[in-house]
This record gives structure tokens, sequence and C-alpha cells, in this order.
């Protein structure tokens, strides 16, 4: 099973809110996650990220991959150069 970290849009019409989720690949976007990882809310001022570290670095040493869009924001946040750090170097 291929693991994603992606978007999952919530929320009113016009009014989204978004979920970073770990979610098989294979699941259409707003079902069947396997684990909520954090929020995003763009239409506050100023934009809303609420990012659990912890279980985004364990997912992505597990192998999960993120989106391009969750991966900037996971920049934006500091959790991607967290994860970087923990990296063993390749030899």
């Amino acid at each position: 099973m291929s693991v994603k970290l992606r978007l999952s849009r919530v929320g009113k019409t016009k009014r989204p809110h978004y979920r970073i989720v770990a979610a098989d690949t294979r699941s259409a976007r707003d079902t069947n996650f396997l684990e909520i990882l954090g929020t995003y809310q763009p239409q506050q001022e100023p934009s809303a990220l609420k990012v659990d570290s912890a279980r985004v670095i364990s997912w992505l040493q597990k192998g999960a991959l993120p989106t391009e869009r969750v991966r900037k924001l996971l920049e934006i946040a500091g959790t991607w150069a967290e994860f970087q750090a923990t990296k063993k170097p390749a030899k």
C-alpha cells in the first residue's frame, strides 16, 4: 500500500478548510484516510496552519510521500527541515 500526505477539503462552498491527512493513493480525495496530521485554513488572515510534526515525520520516515502543496506547507511550518535533519546521510 502506497501512502501519500495530501490535503482533504472540508468546509462550506467557497469557504474551504483543509485537513492534512495520510491516505492510500488509491482512495478518493475526501474519503478513507489513515490519520489526520494537521489543518490548513487559507481563508483566515493570516492563513492558519497547524501540523503535528512528530506524526508527520513518523509517516515520512515510513516512506509516505507528500504532494507538492503539502510539501510547501510543511516547509512553511518547519517540519520538512526537521525531517531532512533526521535523515541518515547517503554513503
